[in-house]
């Protein structure tokens, strides 16, 4: 594989003499682009809300599913393979282990013979306001930046391997609205710090992978999840006041961003961020 220089990259200081050569042939039925159907997709969280509804979009449209999670859930597995006819099976992982990131993406491409996209999802929320706040530790702050930045690192550096070695692959990481925004009047400093690195993340790894791999983002507005529980429903209607759609995303709305990422239909979409976010960031 070429290695690219930053000049050769940007075209400078001459344009190519040549044609570049054409994209993989691609079905010309643009609906059948949507389809998974035979591949391998890994999800990280996908024993969650948003997760489990990314990974049954992605049984309906015919890939076989991996979940990564720190909490187990054979009972979806044993329902995705028996109502899709898929092949999906469970590796509980804690994510902010490198070694156990690694052997597990490893175990995957055994059991599964490849990984074809990775969905690095798996988050945890800031719970404590203020970092002035007593329960606003140093160590808590550390917890949300390993799980929701330092293990999409781990993913996609071992997964990054797998697609360099195949020439092909997606990876798409669930960053939020709190990556582009502040959030009120809830204080999330940690929480929108590590969505943003994530947001960057993505972006700066569309451009380090580009030879190889997709890589892209979804950014999530507020979504009605358990996540969200432990906010009152006073502090959680300003949320709805402040979103031009009135009211919290389900998590079934968030999967048709992460088809189309995943599916052949964007083949040309790398380095990209789709904001599902009930036109919050509009305004």
């Amino acid at each position: 594989m070429t290695k690219r220089s930053f000049e050769s990259f940007i075209r400078y200081p001459s344009d190519p003499k040549e044609v570049p050569s054409k994209p993989e042939k691609l079905s010309h039925n643009i609906m059948e682009r949507f389809f998974l159907t035979g591949k391998v997709s890994v999800i990280t969280g996908g024993s969650g809300s948003i997760g489990a509804a990314i990974v049954e979009g992605y049984a309906q449209a015919g890939s076989n599913i991996a979940i990564m999670d720190i909490r187990e859930n054979l009972e979806l597995c044993v329902r995705l393979s028996t109502t899709y006819n898929i092949k999906a099976k469970f590796y509980r992982v804690n994510l902010s282990d490198p070694q156990e990131v690694k052997k597990v993406i490893q175990t995957i491409e055994i059991d599964f013979g490849t990984i074809d996209i990775f969905v690095a999802n798996a988050g945890i929320a800031w719970n404590f306001g203020s970092i002035l706040n007593e329960d606003s530790t140093p160590e808590a702050w550390k917890r949300v930046f390993d799980v929701d930045v330092n293990s999409i690192f781990y993913c996609c550096k071992y997964v990054g391997e797998i697609f360099k070695k195949k020439g092909k692959g997606s990876i798409i990481m669930t960053a939020s609205m709190s990556a582009h925004i502040v959030n009120v009047p809830n204080y999330q400093t940690c929480y929108n710090a590590a969505k943003a690195a994530v947001l960057h993340m993505g972006r700066s790894l569309a451009i380090e992978f580009v030879d190889f791999a997709r890589v892209n983002t979804v950014s999530p507005g507020y979504t009605n999840t358990p996540l969200s529980d432990p906010v009152s429903v006073e502090e959680r209607s300003k949320w709805w006041a402040l979103t031009p759609k009135g009211r919290e995303c389900e998590p079934d709305e968030l999967v048709g961003a992460f088809i189309y990422l995943a599916s052949d239909a964007s083949s040309f979409t790398t380095g990209s961020d789709i904001r599902v976010d009930g036109g919050y960031c509009s305004i």
